[in-house]
């Protein structure tokens, strides 16, 4: 009996038609490596690197010490061995700079998004999200199941529509406080009133705010006066003004406790690596003790 397996079939043969298309719509993307920086280079127009940080002498020897103490990665995830004192130290730091009760530290921003948004909703449960908020969001979004109304470009009478004529359980607002693509400004204060007026939560994404918007870089929702309110909660990262990488979850200390019991990015994600958070912390040091750095 011939044992010989006949050809395999094509399963994956749709990508090759898949890239084609995309090439000839010039849609294909690429990664490009770049090397170090050096004296050559002058001037970063396409990096987050906003206040220059991740190659400041005290913010990459933060990095250096925490690598020295802590070691190369976190180990495991923060239930269980990925939580440090420097975590505690880098969530501290962030709830004194910016004015809310509690911080969480995530291995990304992306996966404080995803984390926060699918915690606090549900099945039952209404999000009203701006048409430009960034992609995290609008993953975060599909993966609640959660009913989503997507509603036009900061505009708050559409945000007070939706909450007004849908029925729910509870209602999260989510809007990026500065959009990436834009660079412009959500009407936070306006959008609030809405939101407490209706029962509803609003949550920001402070991504592209933190450390340079607000008094001393303390954010949109500082500078709105909404940090350390109730019904407000923020997400940052640590990859843009403070050079570093990671996110976190600022709001009352409920939502936080909250978090660890339920947020999958953060309980089933291995821990931000000790030089991400040590290298951020010395960001935000340096940020605290310079706010002339955020103008």
């Amino acid at each position: 009996m011939d044992q010989r397996l006949s050809a395999p079939p094509a399963p994956l043969a749709w990508l090759d038609a898949n890239a084609r298309a995309r090439r000839e719509a010039g849609l294909r993307r690429s990664v490009r490596p770049r090397p170090a920086l050096d004296d050559q280079v002058r001037v970063d127009l396409a990096g987050n690197d906003y206040l220059g940080l991740s190659r400041h002498p005290a913010v990459i020897e933060a990095g250096v010490e925490a690598l020295r103490v802590w070691g190369a990665g976190s180990t495991g995830s923060r239930l269980v061995t990925g939580s440090t004192a420097l975590h505690a130290e880098l969530e501290d730091a962030l709830t004194a700079h910016t004015g809310f009760a509690a911080a969480l530290v995530f291995a990304s921003g992306y996966a404080a998004n995803l984390g926060v948004v699918t915690a606090l909703v549900g099945a039952g449960d209404l999000i009203v999200s701006d048409e430009r908020n960034h992609a995290s969001i609008v993953d975060a979004c599909r993966l609640s199941r959660a009913d989503v109304a997507i509603v036009p470009h900061v505009d708050v009478a559409a945000v007070d529509n939706a909450l007004a004529h849908r029925r729910y359980r509870r209602a999260l607002v989510v809007t990026d406080s500065v959009f990436s693509a834009d660079g412009d400004l959500a009407p936070l204060a306006e959008l609030h009133q809405v939101t407490r007026r209706r029962g509803a939560v609003l949550l920001l994404d402070e991504a592209h705010a933190l450390g340079v918007v607000g008094p001393g870089g303390r954010g949109a929702a500082a500078a709105a006066g909404l940090a350390g309110e109730p019904d407000v909660i923020a997400t940052v990262t640590m990859s843009k003004s403070l050079g570093s990488q990671g996110g976190a979850v600022l709001g009352p200390v409920e939502v936080r406790d909250h978090l660890i019991d339920t947020a999958r990015t953060f309980i089933f994600d291995t821990g931000l690596a000790p030089a991400a958070a040590g290298a951020a912390l010395g960001a935000l040091r340096l940020l605290v003790a310079d706010p002339g750095l955020a103008t």
